[in-house]
């Protein structure tokens, strides 16, 4: 049995990968590689022939019907002599085509888009290949190779770490996580879940800061990427409900025209007799005309239009639909389960609020457009004071920075330290803070002391300081004194109570905290600043950090409500994490639509209660816009779906999550078009017991707004 490389030291990790550390591979070995296992893409189905295409496109039911209507009316035209154009013959024919053509094309076209942004998407990588560093195109990375990781590159298979320097990883694109994940090179002692894997990178995310070198283990399908691609692929295609519906239609109707077209035969053959073949030959043309004449032969070619009509749509807003049928099955769409990190959210950290020993200071302006402005509450000009002194420390301790490329701010490095460099810009005075001092030494960031610490340098007069951010209660506890306004008042119990409390009410409020501060530095050689200096520090203040939700995401949550469309937020974040991101209002507005209607529950870590250990029962809860942990859905369906009555009410729930990480679980819902059958009966079956009102965004368009005493879920 194969070792997990996360289980090897990295000597042992190196050895199994047959490869120098200082020299990687050759040329020789890594082209022999590259035609053992492949180039590093994730496998797709090859593209099936045009023709093979388009005759799929009879594949229907409906059509099924449509050939026999056709046969019927042939046979009729023969019996008849075959005399002049068989009419009915050929225009059922032209509808058939119609139908396979508008199919075709829709379908095609989907194809080439999707193609279009994977081409898009090739990346290049960073290799130790003949002693020598290389960037060669990702998809010839081979196991074996050494990859080289700076901050901002995108990490291009799985590998594991031989050395990292303050290596932080951005893996939100495959576990949901918008924090950056600490990597080392320890090896673990027993295999957890990815997110807990610290001495492995994975294909898809992305070095937030820091340095490293790693090993790959994994390339294409043989990575974390490429499992989720195999679930797909493993994942058996299923029909939407609006196939099947037509499916049943076409089963009746057939039955009920040779059903009415040998009654209505019998009983004329009854009535009048039958004492010629010519006689017999006109009953069975008279039967033969009515079960034509009842064949809906305009149908599917109007339903192809209809359907090309929405897919047209949606392209109009970005959106590509790769089966016509599924345009359908959306507006019939119950239940929305979303991820949060960059789907619901923008995932922009952005400071919010600053508090400070005489006040605090609200900052407006969301994401890393450093545009907003400062609503100061409490002593104006010592909380100002206050406020800028924290943010300029925050932003000296900092390894992030923030640019506008093509007119858009982005950011390289962690987001939660851009969120300084962007909030020193909404209060004036910070920046001129920060030009004064000059960085010279630097202890960084680990999982283990949970906070970094810089050495800066002023310019004017070579004063020395040492400035600290980290987790806040691991701060506060090496802290010693808080500047109020120009003092430095000792940290008494009183006012270490005090900033305690503050920092557990932005908790409850769903922030993320940080805490700053800074003291004078008798070290003045970088050489020997290390962690020993972290003490006797003075304490600044506490900033409240958010991943602020996009405005859009709120309108369209409550578009949905008003649809009764049920919404689920799926996220890693603790429980009451989650419930404060739905219910935080937006400045000067509300919060996500649905947030003071207490029901259900949340799923989370860190309690127990109904469900098993782990999970605990929070109150309250809103119907509207549910939260659950996405490390305990493992594989099933989120949130109100784990409760069976609740799941019952709900017949046709879309997972809808983000980006590649939960694709197999997509295809759970109808909207999907593949799923659990034996659990979407279970559903259909109690759909004829739901209280009456809109459904679905169809019905939402006649019905423009949902009284609250009709809402469900």
């Amino acid at each position: 049995m194969t070792t997990s490389p996360a289980l090897q030291t990295a000597d042992e990790a190196l050895s199994a990968a047959g490869v120098d550390p200082g020299t990687g591979l050759s040329s020789v070995e890594a082209a022999s590689r590259l035609v053992s296992h492949g180039p590093n893409e994730l496998r797709s189905q090859p593209r099936e022939a045009a023709w093979r295409r388009f005759l799929k496109q009879f594949a229907d039911p409906l059509v099924y019907l449509l050939f026999g209507a056709m046969a019927i009316s042939l046979a009729a035209w023969l019996l008849e002599g075959a005399g002049g154009l068989p009419i009915d013959v050929v225009v059922i024919l032209l509808i058939v085509l119609a139908n396979a053509v508008i199919g075709f094309v829709q379908e095609n076209r989907a194809a080439d888009a999707v193609a279009a942004l994977a081409d898009m998407t090739a990346a290049r990588a960073t290799v130790l290949r003949d002693g020598k560093l290389a960037t060669i195109p990702a998809a010839d990375l081979v196991p074996g190779d050494v990859l080289v990781l700076g901050e901002g590159d995108a990490v291009a298979a799985d590998a594991r770490l031989i050395s990292a320097s303050s290596l932080q990883v951005q893996e939100a694109s495959l576990t949901g996580e918008s924090e950056a994940v600490t990597k080392t090179v320890t090896p673990l002692a027993e295999l957890g879940s990815l997110g807990d894997r610290h001495n492995m990178v994975f294909k898809g995310t992305a070095v937030a800061r820091g340095v490293g070198r790693a090993v790959v283990t994994g390339t294409g399908m043989d990575t974390e990427m490429g499992r989720i691609a195999t679930l797909l692929d493993e994942t058996a295609d299923e029909p939407s409900p609006l196939q099947r519906e037509i499916a049943q239609i076409s089963r009746t109707l057939g039955v009920l025209v040779i059903g009415i077209a040998v009654v209505v035969m019998i009983v004329v053959a009854a009535v009048n007799g039958v004492s010629s073949f010519h006689e017999a030959v006109d009953i069975l043309l008279l039967g033969v005309s009515l079960a034509v004449a009842a064949v809906p032969e305009g149908l599917p070619a109007i339903l192809s239009l209809v359907l090309a009509i929405g897919v047209q749509a949606m392209a109009r807003r970005n959106a590509v639909m790769k089966d016509l049928h599924s345009v359908e099955t959306l507006g019939s769409v119950s239940v929305i389960a979303s991820d949060k990190t960059g789907t619901l959210t923008k995932n922009e950290m952005t400071i919010r609020e600053i508090v400070t020993p005489s006040g605090r200071v609200e900052l407006t302006g969301t994401g890393y457009e450093p545009v907003g402005a400062a609503v100061i509450t409490g002593d104006e000009a010592r909380t100002r004071a206050e406020a800028e002194r924290t943010l300029a420390a925050g932003a000296l301790a900092n390894n992030a920075q923030l640019a506008k490329v093509n007119g858009t701010w982005e950011v390289q490095g962690d987001p939660t330290e851009a969120a300084f460099l962007v909030a020193q810009h909404k209060l004036e005075g910070v920046s001129e803070r920060i030009g004064a001092w000059e960085r010279i030494g630097e202890v960084p960031f680990t999982s283990e002391r949970k906070m970094m610490s810089v050495l800066g340098r002023r310019t004017t007069d070579e004063h020395v300081r040492l400035f600290a951010k980290g987790a806040p209660d691991v701060l506060l506890e090496r802290c010693t004194a808080e500047l109020v306004g120009d003092d430095v008042v000792p940290l008494s119990d009183e006012r270490r109570g005090r900033i305690e409390a503050d920092i557990e009410r932005l908790s409850a409020e769903g922030y993320r905290t940080l805490g700053v501060a800074r003291r004078r530095a008798l070290e003045q050689d970088p050489a020997t600043f290390t962690e020993d200096a972290e003490h006797d520090l003075v304490h600044l203040g506490v900033v409240a950090i958010i991943d602020p939700p996009r405005p859009e995401a709120v309108e369209a949550i409550a578009e949905a409500h008003r649809a009764g469309i049920r919404t689920v937020m799926i996220t890693g974040d603790p429980p009451r994490h989650g419930r404060a991101h739905r219910r935080r209002p937006r400045h000067h507005g509300r919060g996500l639509p649905g947030a003071d209607r207490p029901r259900d529950r949340i799923h989370g870590r860190g309690g127990t209660g109904p469900g098993g250990p782990g999970r605990r029962r929070l109150r309250p809860c809103l119907p509207g816009t549910q939260a659950t942990d996405r490390r305990r859905a493992a594989g099933r369906r989120a949130g109100c779906l784990h409760d069976r009555r609740r799941r019952q009410r709900r017949p046709r729930p879309e997972i809808r999550r983000h980006r590649d990480r939960d694709g197999h679980h997509r295809h759970r819902g109808d909207q999907g078009g593949r799923g659990d059958d034996s659990r979407r009966r279970q559903l259909l079956h109690h759909r004829r017991r739901r209280p009456a009102g809109p459904r679905n965004l169809r019905q939402h368009q006649e019905v423009h707004a949902l009284p609250a005493q009709l809402q469900h879920g």
